[in-house]
């Protein structure tokens, strides 16, 4: 008698997502299949003796495909995204709200909601703004903190949360002058014109904002790797923010960039920057069969997730020490011959860093170490964060027209930014 055995059950939950259950053990008089792979219409496979339904002929660390399903890597896949940096500026009686996208994997981030409470840490009361990313809450009452939290939906399913902000909304009056009158008296009292900025990059790196691609000012992050920085005195208008960090063994992390509209008297807190890992491996090219280790630094005790794109993508994960350091010796038995690339992401408590800057390396058949040189910066590395790529051209684009721009933007050193710079910022782009 033939005897069938079904490899799994598959549930889906309203969002669209699809979560398998747990695998399990089976055994006949005549086998035994151990850890089966769930799977959505795998087929079957058959002999007189038995029947295996939905099976997946690999778990190994490669892709199996049907038209129901894909697995990746032999590991269960669900939707993640990373988490929004929000900013907050109180104006009379309301505080404008303005965050950074949240992007999913394996999910499309369609609704953003918008929690306010009265104390710290909530309890939240949210509402939904759509697929926006600012919004302005009004009918505040002056003088009294609030706490902002942004939380991003893909169909309903909430993928990430943001740190929490604060702002005090300010009450009604007309803007005092700082000019003494006929009579007198002294000048009224302006508020500062500032930008706070908060958050996790590593323990003891140094942290450096620019303002259009100038350095203004830098401090040194703590043991536990949080951060703040301040910068005041600011002219009203546009400007681009960037902050960035350097690990213990001098790579640069890729800038966080945040364009920002400056208001005359407000002071605009931002919280929540989480600074990339960065990555580095010791090989440029490796023998096949032979390990490669892809290392950086992060926050201590996070998650780290490193991607390697080849022709199939691969997914490993390790976890960073108490000083923010992480080691994965990659077994590149499985990678194809040619050129990969990698890089790496953090979860932090529930926070989701953006991915690193891409590092690259060939798998051959013979391997090569890095030589121990200082990466020099690349012409038109406006951020100085050792990338040519679009924040440059923000701050390039800044610059545009506008008199005394710095080295970075100006690059033929002509005194003005025009087509020329970006024609040569062209020619070094890295993306």
């Amino acid at each position: 008698m033939k005897s069938v055995i079904c490899a799994a059950a598959i549930f889906a939950f309203a969002a669209g997502f699809v979560a398998p259950a747990n695998a399990q053990d089976f055994t006949s008089t005549h086998f035994m299949i151990e850890d089966l792979t769930p799977t959505s219409g795998g087929g079957d496979s058959s002999s007189d003796g038995f029947e295996v339904i939905g099976g997946v002929g690999q778990v190994g660390t490669e892709e199996s495909t049907s038209e129901s399903f894909t697995q990746r890597s032999g590991s269960f896949y669900f939707p993640v995204a990373t988490t929004p940096v929000v900013s907050a500026t109180a104006g009379e009686s309301k505080v404008t709200l303005s965050w950074t996208a949240a992007v999913g994997t394996l999910a499309t981030i369609n609704e953003y909601e918008v929690g306010i409470a009265s104390t710290s840490g909530g309890s939240y009361t949210f509402e939904s703004v759509g697929n926006a990313l600012s919004f302005v809450k009004t009918g505040l009452t002056a003088g009294t903190t609030y706490y902002f939290v942004i939380r991003a939906n893909a169909d309903g399913a909430s993928l990430a949360v943001s740190a929490e902000v604060s702002a005090v909304p300010t009450s009604s009056s007309v803007t005092p002058s700082t000019t003494p009158s006929s009579g007198g008296g002294g000048g009224g009292y302006v508020p500062p014109t500032a930008v706070n900025f908060s958050g996790w990059a590593y323990p003891l790196s140094k942290v450096r904002l620019l303002k259009d691609g100038q350095l203004m000012v830098s401090t040194i992050a703590g043991p536990d790797a949080k951060f703040s920085i301040s910068l005041s005195g600011l002219s009203p208008g546009d400007h681009v923010f960037s902050i960035y960090s350097e690990d213990k063994r001098g790579n640069k992390s890729t800038s966080f960039t945040l364009p920002s509209y400056v208001t005359t008297g407000a002071t605009t807190n931002v919280s929540g920057v989480f600074i990339v890992p960065t990555i580095d491996v010791n090989k440029t090219e490796v023998k096949r069969g032979d390990t490669i280790t892809i290392f950086g630094q992060s926050v201590p005790e996070s998650d780290i997730t490193i991607v390697v794109n080849s022709d199939e993508e691969l997914f490993v994960k390790t976890t960073s020490d108490e000083t923010g350091a992480y080691v994965y010796n990659l077994d590149t038995s499985f990678l194809e011959t040619g050129q990969h690339f990698t890089k790496a992401k953090a979860v932090h408590a529930n926070l989701v860093s953006p991915f690193s800057k891409t590092v690259g390396f060939k798998v051959g058949t013979r391997t090569v170490l890095v030589a121990e040189t200082i990466r020099a910066l690349q012409k038109g590395d406006a951020n100085k964060d050792s990338r040519v790529n679009i924040n440059d051209f923000s701050v390039a684009a800044y610059w545009y027209g506008r008199t005394n721009p710095p080295s970075g933007a100006d690059l033929d050193g002509d005194g003005k930014v025009n087509l020329k710079d970006f024609s040569i910022m062209a020619y070094y782009w890295t993306g």
